[in-house]
């Protein structure tokens, strides 16, 4: 069972964002606002996209005539794709948002951007340069250096014109000739040196085909596209923060009118994971994941695959709120953040990943009892389940000890423990395999007497979960740890290692010939429950009803802060 839609909760009244709209509105600069999430096809979304996701639309939500549109930024046709425009467009529903109106795309705007960018050449503010892409970086000069002007500069009006326009027909081979806007070489702020605004590229576009051979940069495309538009606040990440003033500066040369307005917040960054869309690209192309919604990775479709819930990650953004201050957040907020939410909503079933069979002797093979389980321990509206217990049993191999310490309130041989919902047994005796001397099977008695009721003069302190072999279902369970054994694997980069050498190789356990209760029979992808005192398990997108199987998607408690490694 997942989680049924929520409301979306409203954003933290106190953030920065909503006392700048709530300025605007107050003072009628603006009536309604509009704003964008403008992701860029070239990959999956990662959950530091999903904060941005939930404000903008959310923005939209809380503010009553407000819109939110979605725009593929879709300028580097190299590494665009329609698996990638679908992957997201799907990652923001699940979310449980919708945009207004049709999706949008920068591509839509490409003969507007031409245009724009003509306009800048004859008012003598864009001019075509043909050095090298290495000697532009290296004229562009440093923080502490002013750049230098490159040497065609002082081309004329007529022929940047001229020569961009054969740009466009495709007369110069790739990387040849770039359109750079004429502004400072020597301003402190770098962006404002000489930026490209378009480069040529014989790359077949997914949406425009082979119409363009040249095409805009992202600071320059952007803003315009905003523009074009009407968006009122272009709300964005703080790496964008330099490049205001860029922003800002063609808005001024190309517009009139109202305008967007660019806000920055800190992004969302989490440890023990990368959160650079070609570093995971890169995880993916080599082989270190299966895929891109591996459960291991922060993508979204990673997240939802693995058993997250879509309430759980738009609960945490708006707990985390909106600021300017940079972090890396512990991965363990976003685990508690699951842990709460299933808590509430995942019906529980019993599961025995490592099975050790038991015979419960004082039962005839043939004979069965009918016992009940709450679906939930909280809440009755959940239901009960029919549970049986036979003759042959499953518990985990880990609930028994032939010789155990006091500390052990599991089974020992001799002893007696408590079954979940059942009855209490004794362990009479054990069998070994001859070879290795591995306990293969368990022999006991079960008191009738116990159902619900503590045996009279004895003390039983241990309470294991199990499954009747007669009904179990078989399954197969993937057993997730951290992606990378470092807080911060990007640091490897500065510290001369490879940020790939951080890789956990036990990222991923695999165990077969589990077994679980019935209940469990006919799950679809995504839907989860609480395996009693092992976690929360999700139905995986690649199980089908003869082979089942479950992802684990969060320990019931946060087991890793107690390891050597912990930051």
């Amino acid at each position: 069972m997942t989680s049924s839609p929520q409301q979306t909760p409203p954003l933290s009244p106190t953030n920065f964002i909503h006392d700048i709209i709530d300025d605007d509105l107050k003072n009628q600069r603006l009536s309604s606002i509009v704003t964008r999430f403008p992701p860029e096809p070239n990959g999956y979304l990662h959950i530091g996209h999903a904060k941005s996701i939930c404000l903008n639309f959310g923005l939209a939500e809380k503010y009553p005539g407000s819109s939110c549109f979605l725009r593929f930024d879709d300028t580097n046709p190299e590494k665009e794709s329609e698996e990638y425009s679908e992957a997201i467009k799907r990652d923001i529903r699940w979310l449980g948002f919708a945009w207004n109106g049709a999706v949008r795309h920068t591509s839509d705007y490409f003969d507007k951007l031409y245009n724009y960018a003509v306009a800048l050449i004859e008012q003598g503010k864009a001019y075509v340069c043909e050095l090298p892409a290495a000697e532009i970086k290296s004229y562009r000069g440093t923080l502490t250096e002013a750049g230098k002007n490159s040497p065609f500069r002082t081309r004329s009006v007529e022929e940047n014109l001229q020569i961009f326009a054969e740009m466009k027909e495709g007369a110069y081979p790739d990387g040849s000739r770039v359109l750079r806007a004429k502004i400072d070489m020597a301003s402190p702020t770098i962006s404002m040196r000489d930026p490209v605004m378009y480069r040529i590229r014989r790359v077949t576009h997914m949406r425009t085909a082979d119409t363009w051979c040249i095409y805009p940069m992202y600071d320059f495309s952007h803003c315009l596209s905003d523009y074009i538009e009407g968006i009122s606040h272009s709300i964005c990440t703080l790496e964008f923060q330099d490049n205001r003033v860029l922003y800002d500066w063609f808005l001024t040369q190309l517009t009139s009118g109202p305008r967007p307005h660019q806000y920055e917040f800190s992004r969302l960054n989490f440890n023990y994971t990368v959160m650079s869309k070609r570093r995971l690209k890169t995880l993916v192309d080599e082989g270190a994941v299966a895929s891109w919604d591996d459960p291991r990775m922060p993508t979204i479709s990673g997240l939802r695959r693995r058993g997250y819930t879509p309430e759980s990650i738009r609960n945490l953004c708006y707990r985390l709120g909106v600021s300017k201050r940079e972090s890396i957040l512990h991965i363990n907020l976003l685990e508690e953040s699951l842990r709460n939410d299933l808590n509430e909503v995942a019906p529980r079933a019993m599961a025995v990943l490592n099975p050790l069979l038991i015979e419960i002797e004082n039962l005839r093979p043939s004979e069965l009892i009918p016992l009940e389980a709450p679906n939930h321990p909280q809440k009755t509206e959940f239901g009960t389940r029919p549970l049986s217990f036979s003759r042959q049993l499953y518990i985990e191999h880990d609930d028994f000890m032939e010789q155990a310490p006091k500390d052990f309130f599991r089974l020992t041989l001799g002893g007696e423990v408590r079954l979940r919902y059942g009855f209490v047994i004794r362990c009479n005796r054990c069998e070994k395999d001859p070879t290795s001397g591995t306990i293969t099977k368990l022999y006991a008695t079960y008191d009738p007497e116990t159902l619900n009721r503590k045996p009279e003069g004895r003390k039983v302190k241990g309470v294991i979960h199990w499954v009747d072999a007669a009904s179990a279902v078989p399954l197969s369970v993937n057993l997730y740890d951290r992606l990378f054994t470092v807080a911060n694997p990007s640091t490897l980069d500065n510290e001369g290692s490879d940020w790939r050498s951080a890789l956990n190789p036990h990222s991923l356990e695999v165990k077969t010939g589990c077994f679980a209760e019935p209940v469990i029979t006919g799950s679809k992808a995504g839907e989860s429950f609480q395996f009693e005192r092992l976690g929360y398990f999700a139905c995986d997108t690649l199980s089908k009803p003869e082979k089942l199987v479950f992802n684990r998607a969060v320990t019931l408690k946060d087991s890793w802060s107690t390891r050597d490694h912990h930051p």
